[in-house]
């Protein structure tokens, strides 16, 4: 849920825009109602009266309309996430450009986004653009983003994010909000060796049970209050796949050699309790990321 006082000052404008509209047709019906009640009643006190009481009832009801349709735009907006958090643990909140707001968790000396991010704009406030098509897809040498399968629904992009490509995660503007960046394979390798190693640090991650993984979900406990969901990948043709199989988050760490650059990603997945690390040739593939805290 948004809290108006953590919203960027372009989506309050949005919304006061909004009101605005609504008002303002709002007033034009209470005018003519206002002239038709005067035809009816200008030389009767009981009239009259009546027609306060009528007016104030509309205008009640036009801030009752008006409230309810600040109040319910960030929830319909934004979605709410379905994901199982470990209820022993103490999250704290952080919020985006984009003033989605999500749990986040302190995993020894680091604090981790709880959830995966759903931005659609980098710090500065420009847009990431969508891409939907496949094509489109593969032609790309800039940032950009997608939903799993193109949903539209907006509990589903909360649960599992969105998914952006390496371009828009290595962008100068920034992908993740300030004071927080996308991890580095160190930072990887600091959690996981927090965890126990990769053999284990992936069902100390990985969230429990099998309402988002597949079974068996092998080894997760979440102990870590990490939370990780599997939300799949896009490839670098555009075809997307393993949502409840598997999870992708991307490092910043880039290698560049005499003949290609190579970029990392991290992985766990439903069937062992590993964290996998592995490098690619492509910053084409689409994966979730996870801010950490500066």
């Amino acid at each position: 849920m948004i809290k108006a006082t953590e919203m960027k000052k372009a989506e309050i404008l949005a919304y006061k825009r909004q009101a605005v509209v609504r008002a303002k047709a709002y007033i034009d019906t209470l005018k003519e109602l206002d002239r038709e009640i005067d035809q009816l009643c200008s030389s009767s006190t009981i009239m009259n009266s009546l027609k306060k009481i009528s007016i104030a009832v509309c205008m009640f009801a036009v801030a009752a309309v008006l409230f309810n349709g600040c109040k319910n735009g960030g929830d319909d907006t934004n979605g709410k996430t379905t994901a199982a958090f470990n209820l022993g643990k103490t999250y704290e909140t952080m919020t985006d450009q984009d003033g989605n707001e999500y749990e986040t968790i302190t995993i020894g000396t680091q604090t981790w986004m709880a959830e995966n991010l759903r931005t659609t704009h980098y710090r500065n406030g420009e847009d990431i653009p969508e891409v939907t098509d496949n094509t489109a897809w593969t032609r790309l040498s800039t940032g950009a983003y997608c939903n799993y399968n193109n949903t539209r629904n907006s509990d589903t992009i909360a649960t599992y994010g969105r998914l952006y490509n390496w371009y828009a995660v290595s962008d100068s503007r920034n992908i993740c909000p300030k004071g927080w960046h996308v991890p580095t394979n160190a930072d990887w390798i600091t959690l996981i060796t927090y965890l126990g190693g990769d053999s284990v640090a992936g069902g100390k991650m990985k969230e429990t049970r099998t309402a988002h993984w597949i079974t068996p979900n092998t080894g997760a406990s979440n102990e870590s209050g990490f939370t990780a969901l599997p939300g799949g990948g896009r490839d670098e043709n555009g075809a997307m796949g393993s949502v409840g199989s598997d999870g992708y988050w991307w490092s910043s760490t880039g290698l560049s050699t005499i003949f290609v650059d190579y970029v990392w990603y991290w992985s766990v997945h439903y069937n062992d309790s590993y964290v996998s690390s592995r490098n690619i040739d492509s910053g084409k593939n689409g994966y979730s990321v996870r801010c950490v805290k500066n």
